[in-house]
């Protein structure tokens, strides 16, 4: 949830800091701050709200000259966000600082038996708790501060990635992480650290992903990374592929509307050398090991959490419908917590865009206890998934900053359908005819959701006259009932109106009772097999005064000649639908959330990346 940026080496480190976390703001943004460690010791400066105040606070002070520090944007957790209970945290002492991503559940037995040994504490927050912990262990135990962290390590429990700066060595971090990311950014001479690679890119693209349970030492220039066991392990040094224009706006007013716009791209990208609709081609390289155990599953579970769930639910009816395999879409929240049956036979698909989502992990880790075969969607390299999972395929989405998900939507959905596509295939049931006219269809959707981009301006004309509503019902069936859940999601998570996503038919089971010429309705009413059952619905809805916006199929007139609005959107195979319908959704949930004047990119209370439970 945090962003840790960290640097050492012969840079000034204070620009590179919060260069790094105004790049890492998307996962935090209640408060940020920074430890720098210079010949006038150690010192912490940190402010509630976003980067630019804490730049704004660091522009009065002197002495901000360091060649090492390390920095922090905070989403609370544990106490409220304030300047107290922001990032770093010092240590009795003040000697050493800490900056935490994740949080320590047993930090309240901790801070009781520290108080009761004199231990005094400023702050709410379990980071505080933390480092004290460290010291007490530092002090009392005459070893080094990377074994005390070691030793402090084994009694924690909880999530964490952390580094700490100590006054007394001021050429050295230490870093360690569980279940919360963090990536070391090799140099010439010098060594970044961050919760992800885009803070890191523009200055090198040799990265080591740390892994859980590991600990990292810079020193005196040189790397050395060891487990919590004191085994010394030799760390991998990856090539990253980013490119640093791609974590920019490039001209877009907000991120969002450049991921949205991105997507014709982004789903080319995935589907790139795996789909050849010509030659009848697909290829899952990410299955080949693991294809013989995905055509035989008894059962596909799905879990994952957010809008990665909704593209989860569009993946059940593609993979019943082309494969008929029966399929479960689970909450991964839910689904560690009530001791699901889980067998040898079971197929798990994990999808998650940052591939650190602390719930969908944790479902991963039962779903393998209990011999399942897991399969990672995701679209970060590098990340926990891939690595916790058997076999897994990355969406190629590039990176996505705007927090409320647009593209990685599209792409998660665009890898399940490739993988509903080949699994049909390889049981037999999908005929060979039937399966070279769906990868046809599979292949235009680039083009189809380019077309669909072109209805922006009308989008913003009916935003304009629905941006003040306070309530709103998304309705569809079959395929389009999840990207109904979708657009009401991004409705409220952006513009903070009360959106409910609904099938079409349970609209009679309760939601019709609030329809009045104050509720707007939006329709995704396409023409596929349930629409003159949609246009049932619209009718219901008109006959109560309620106003309707329908995203329908080009050149539709039934449903024109009813709806109050219609964005159009062109025709394709209805299993591809959702890759399309919910482009206008996403626009119209954007151009209402900026006529409302909120934060786009950076909704209140949401984080990108959900690193804790």
């Amino acid at each position: 949830m945090c962003g840790i940026v960290a640097y050492v080496g012969q840079q000034e480190a204070l620009p590179i800091i919060l260069k790094g976390l105004r790049r890492l703001e998307y996962r935090g943004y209640d408060s940020a701050g920074v430890a720098l460690l210079n010949e006038k010791g150690l010192g912490v400066y940190k402010k509630k709200g976003k980067v630019s105040e804490l730049e704004n606070f660091l522009s009065s002070n002197e002495g901000l000259t360091s060649k090492i520090g390390i920095g922090h944007t905070r989403w609370a957790t544990h106490g409220e966000p304030n300047d107290v209970n922001a990032h770093p945290h010092y240590s009795s002492s003040e000697k050493l600082a800490i900056i935490h991503n994740g949080i320590i559940e047993n930090y309240e037995v901790l801070k009781k038996d520290l108080e009761k040994r004199g231990y005094q504490f400023q702050s709410d927050t379990d980071t505080e708790v933390f480092v004290k912990f460290i010291e007490d262990i530092y002090v009392n135990n005459d070893c080094s501060l990377e074994e005390a962290l070691r030793l402090a390590l084994h009694k924690v429990v909880g999530a964490y990635a952390i580094v700490l700066i100590n006054k007394e060595e001021p050429d050295t971090l230490i870093a360690a992480r569980k279940g919360s990311p963090l990536v070391i950014g090799v140099g010439e001479d010098e060594y970044f650290l961050a919760s992800d690679a885009t803070p890191i890119i523009e200055y090198t693209n040799k990265v080591v992903y740390l892994d859980d349970y590991e600990i990292a030492v810079i020193r005196n220039n040189r790397l050395q990374v060891k487990t919590i066991e004191n085994i010394e392990t030799s760390p991998y040094i990856n090539q990253l592929e980013l490119e640093l224009e791609a974590i920019e706006k490039g001209g877009y007013e907000h991120f969002m509307l450049k991921e949205i716009y991105e997507q014709p791209k982004s789903i080319a990208d995935c589907l790139r050398g795996r789909l050849d609709a010509k030659s009848g081609r697909l290829v899952l390289g990410g299955l080949r090991d693991y294809m013989n155990k995905f055509q035989n599953a008894e059962r596909i579970i799905i879990t994952a959490c957010g809008t990665s769930w909704h593209a989860g639910l569009v993946a059940e009816y593609l993979f019943e419908e082309f494969a008929r395999v029966p399929v479960e879409v689970e909450y991964a929240s839910e689904f560690r917590y009530r001791n699901p049956v889980i067998n040898e036979k079971d197929f798990l698909i994990a999808i998650s865009q940052s591939g650190e989502t602390a719930d969908t992990l944790a479902a991963i880790e039962l779903a393998k206890s209990k011999g399942a075969t897991i399969f990672g969607v995701c679209n970060v390299v590098g990340s926990s998934i891939p690595r916790a999972t058997h076999a897994g395929s990355y969406t190629h989405a590039g990176p996505e900053i705007g927090v409320a998900s647009t593209k990685a939507f599209t792409a998660q959905i665009s890898v399940l359908a490739m993988m509903a596509l080949k699994l049909g295939y390889q049981r037999g049931t999908l005929t060979e005819s039937k399966y070279v006219q769906l990868l046809h269809e599979l292949a235009s959707v680039p083009s189809k959701v380019e077309e669909a981009l072109t209805s922006n301006e009308a989008i913003k004309y009916i935003a304009e006259e629905y941006k003040d509503v306070r309530n709103a019902l998304y309705l569809g069936r079959g395929y389009n009932f999840p990207v109904a859940l979708e657009g009401a999601l991004k409705l409220k998570e952006i513009s903070y109106i009360h959106a409910e996503g609904y099938p079409a038919a349970e609209m009679k089971h309760g939601p019709i009772a609030l329809i009045d010429e104050e509720m707007p309705v939006i329709f995704i009413a396409t023409q596929d097999s349930s629409y003159e059952k949609v246009v049932s619905n619209i009718q219901e809805v008109k006959a109560r005064k309620g106003k309707v916006i329908a995203v329908v199929t080009k050149g539709d007139t039934q449903v024109k000649n009813m709806a109050d609005h219609v964005i159009e959107i062109p025709a394709i195979h209805e299993a591809f639908v959702p890759l399309v319908a919910v482009v206008p959704l996403q626009l119209l949930s954007y151009h209402i959330a900026v006529m409302r004047g909120c934060n786009v990119d950076q909704p209140r209370n949401l984080a990108k990346s959900v690193t804790v439970e």
